[in-house]
């Protein structure tokens, strides 16, 4: 007998649409947010996006070709991979980044693990997560779409700060190219009712994400504030085009809807209790380690299985519904909801104190930059005039450059003895940089004094070292110039070697803070 057997991994199950069938069809789908992004973001954001496809599609055909093997670059999901990483970067990277993040997508991830089907995380979020750990300052930088470089609309939430909700949606805001909500709902509505994809994971992902931050947010389910979360860090592109990747994805329907609110959940508790803005994709990444569990104890029906008659004819009682749950899964939704809750009851009893911390180290700062005042006090003028700045950034010359307060400082006789203007920058090499500038009445700038610096240690730690900070020590200039290239002025600031990025930080901030003086505190004079 000469048979001949086709043995192959599963599913087995059979549709007239292919894999190829479906990639285009998904890589049409993201055509909506990528056009919209060149338009908003201009044409470099094209070119991104044709290196990365590029470099996806030539790194799998070199590979192919140099094993001899079968060409699998007409399936077209090295083209979604290089589509969908492409979207998720800045529109400002180098042309390196997509080429390096795509060549490990599929080298690395996918091919590697045996090809398309074999991978076991998403592969266009490992070159993402892989670019930000090594490429973080590159991965981080994002301009406005007025040429104003400023923090992402998620930044902005998670600092507090006011955000454009329709300019999120539309995608007509700071952020990586693909952003447009419309664009990714467009697309990933039409995938869905197509049934490519499954709204048991997509829709579990966003209301397991909407659930826990209106429990833990710290503001309801204020509306403007859920919406304004759904639309930025990357939620909707990853419920959509992440979460559903099929070969990282649970098989069974109670599996799938396990683990799309297992990464809502990780999501939102990500958002809320650290300092990333987009984390929303090492959530997706974490649950796709846990799809073989899920699958392993959440198993699906199989074909013309009857469970109630079987149940039936071993004169067996219909069990509960609480003792058909798999305690695996049960036991790993309460370890979710329990850390969960321990991590809200740590920041609710811990937040009060914190407040308490910065508004003391505050108060120390400004003492150590008007050593002579005895009391620190507001004006309605001054406050007027930054609410009015809308917790945007300061001007158009300082970078990510954001003021804080503005202060009078009172000796014992209650005389004016100086001002104290408070700066953030979010332009640090390793994040926000907060600090206040010490200025006499007639303008003289005392110093600097550090309130919030989490930059590199041995190098942009160097900042609060007297050797830079107090070259701005009983300056009276109105702007200082960074230095890097050895001059010297009476206004220069030399760099810190190695760390140029934090000190021109620095200098920015200290320039915006003198700018609102002289322009605002000091009406203009």
């Amino acid at each position: 007998m000469n048979a001949v057997l086709n043995l192959s991994s599963g599913p087995h199950a059979r549709d007239k649409w292919t894999t190829s069938f479906i990639m285009h069809v998904v890589l049409a789908s993201l055509l909506p947010t990528a056009v919209i992004g060149v338009i908003v973001n201009g044409w470099h954001a094209l070119f991104i996006i044709l290196a990365s496809i590029v470099a996806a599609i030539g790194t799998e055909w070199i590979w192919c070709a140099a094993l001899k093997k079968p060409n699998s670059v007409k399936d077209g999901s090295a083209a979604v991979t290089g589509m969908m990483l492409a979207l998720s970067l800045s529109p400002t990277v180098p042309l390196y980044i997509p080429i390096i993040g795509s060549v490990f997508a599929i080298l690395v991830v996918k091919l590697c693990f045996g090809g398309i089907g074999k991978n076991f995380v998403n592969p266009a979020l490992a070159a993402r997560c892989f670019l930000l750990i090594s490429f973080g300052r590159v991965m981080t930088q994002f301009p406005l779409v007025d040429g104003i470089s400023s923090a992402t609309p998620t930044a902005d939430l998670m600092a507090g700060r006011a955000v454009n909700i329709t300019a999120m949606f539309l995608g007509n805001t700071n952020g990586v190219i693909g952003s447009s909500i419309l664009g990714l709902l467009v697309g990933g509505l039409i995938l869905w009712g197509l049934d490519i994809i499954h709204g048991e994971i997509c829709f579990s992902v966003l209301g397991g994400f909407t659930l826990f931050m209106g429990l833990f947010g710290g503001q309801g389910f204020d509306p403007k504030f859920l919406i304004a979360n759904l639309c930025g860090g990357g939620v909707v592109m990853g419920a959509f085009y992440m979460a559903t990747d099929y070969t990282t994805s649970p098989v069974s329907r109670l599996g799938q809807l396990t683990y799309g609110c297992l990464i809502g959940v990780l999501g939102a508790m990500f958002r809320i209790f650290t300092e990333a803005a987009d984390s929303f994709s090492y959530s997706i990444i974490i649950a796709n380690l846990f799809t073989p569990l899920i699958d392993m104890y959440v198993i699906p029906k199989p074909y013309a299985y009857r469970k109630n008659a079987i149940r039936r004819a071993n004169g067996e009682a219909r069990l509960p519904l609480w003792q058909r749950i798999p305690k695996p899964v049960i036991a790993l939704t309460l370890i979710t909801l329990l850390a969960g809750l321990a991590l809200s009851g740590v920041y609710t009893m811990t937040k009060d104190t914190i407040e308490e911390q910065k508004r003391a180290a505050n108060a120390a700062s400004y003492r150590v930059v008007v050593p002579d005042a005895e009391t620190f006090e507001t004006t309605a003028e001054i406050d007027a005039a930054i609410e009015a700045l809308g917790e945007d950034v300061y001007g158009s010359k300082f970078g990510r450059a954001f003021i804080n307060e503005g202060i009078v400082a009172k000796n014992a006789a209650g005389e004016i003895c100086g001002y104290v203007v408070s700066v953030t920058t979010a332009d640090g090499y390793e994040g926000n940089i907060t600090l206040s500038l010490g200025i006499a009445p007639d303008g003289t700038l005392n110093g600097i004094a550090f309130t919030e610096l989490n930059e590199t240690p041995g190098m942009g730690m160097r900042a609060a070292d007297p050797e830079f900070k107090d070259q701005f020590n009983n300056r009276l200039v109105t702007q200082f110039v960074h230095n890097k290239g050895g001059a010297s002025g009476d206004n220069t600031i030399d760099a810190i070697s190695g760390a140029s990025t934090t000190s021109g930080a620095v200098v920015n901030a200290v320039n915006a803070g003198l700018d609102f003086f002289h322009s605002v505190m000091q009406g203009g004079n």
